[in-house]
């Protein structure tokens, strides 16, 4: 892989945007099928909040018109990152999963968890955001269905956990192979890396991220095991991607053909 230089992230699928963090195309991957998931169409990403005007025009570049943000009203007050105007761009906020989730106390106990037993945290975490995050999915895999020509953004605060309950979605129905998603999925502690210093620093000045240190970093990966451990949550609740996406989001069999057409090559 080629490294750039000033981010210090392995290119492609990482995609240079100053001051976005955790940027990638979502695509380029084989299916069970023998087909491949469209890339360059659909990107991921953490806050945006923080783009450069060097990254503006690096974005533009991208041909990206519509951005989905999936974080909580109050998270976006509380971090004060709410999303800059970017011209030609259309912002559709798409709140997310795991209501009152940034307060003090919440943080604390979820964190807790994490110290306690990393790998259920996350499976209860991600069961969560699956179960009340239907709106906003729905709202993007329409957004993929109708409109299959225009390059979109989806994005958290991290680019982790809710965009990374979509994108497994997205792949597992588009017939993507399992070692591909667990893949994908890692790639997140890489595309977080160069920011974790920093981050951490200005975390470690917040009592309730500094008296829970450990769950914190537990928080913070993106393992292989996990994705494994969801993938077969998936399937055993929801029936696969699929079965979500009918009995969660109220598409049918039309609607998923439809999108697997518009992002298969």
């Amino acid at each position: 892989m080629i490294v750039n230089s000033e981010s210090s992230l392995p290119y492609p699928p990482f995609v240079d945007i100053e001051g976005v963090i955790n940027m990638r195309s979502v695509g380029g991957y084989a299916t069970s099928t023998g087909g491949v998931a469209k890339p360059n169409i659909i990107y991921r990403s953490g806050d945006i909040s923080s783009i450069t005007e060097r990254g503006r025009g690096q974005f533009s570049a991208l041909g990206v018109h519509v951005v989905f943000d999936f974080r909580a009203d109050s998270e976006i007050k509380d971090y004060d990152s709410a999303t800059p105007a970017m011209e030609g761009v259309k912002i559709i906020r798409a709140p997310a999963g795991i209501q009152n989730a940034f307060d003090p106390a919440s943080i604390a106990i979820r964190l807790k968890k994490w110290q306690i037993d990393e790998l259920q945290a996350f499976l209860n975490t991600y069961e969560e955001i699956l179960d009340t995050a239907t709106e906003a999915f729905r709202t993007v895999f329409i957004h993929l269905r109708d409109h299959p020509d225009q390059p979109c953004l989806i994005h958290c605060t991290a680019g982790k956990d809710r965009t990374g309950m979509f994108v497994t979605l997205l792949l597992m129905v588009l017939g993507v192979e399992d070692r591909y998603i667990i893949d994908e999925y890692a790639l997140t502690t890489v595309g977080l890396a160069p920011s974790m210093p920093h981050l951490l620093h200005k975390l470690q000045k917040m009592p309730v991220f500094r008296d829970n240190w450990e769950g914190l970093l537990n928080m913070g990966s993106s393992k292989p095991e996990t994705m494994v451990a969801t993938l077969r949550l998936i399937r055993a609740k929801y029936d696969g991607a699929e079965g979500y996406l009918k009995t969660q989001l109220n598409l049918d069999d039309e609607d998923i053909e439809k999108i697997r057409g518009n992002y298969l090559v």
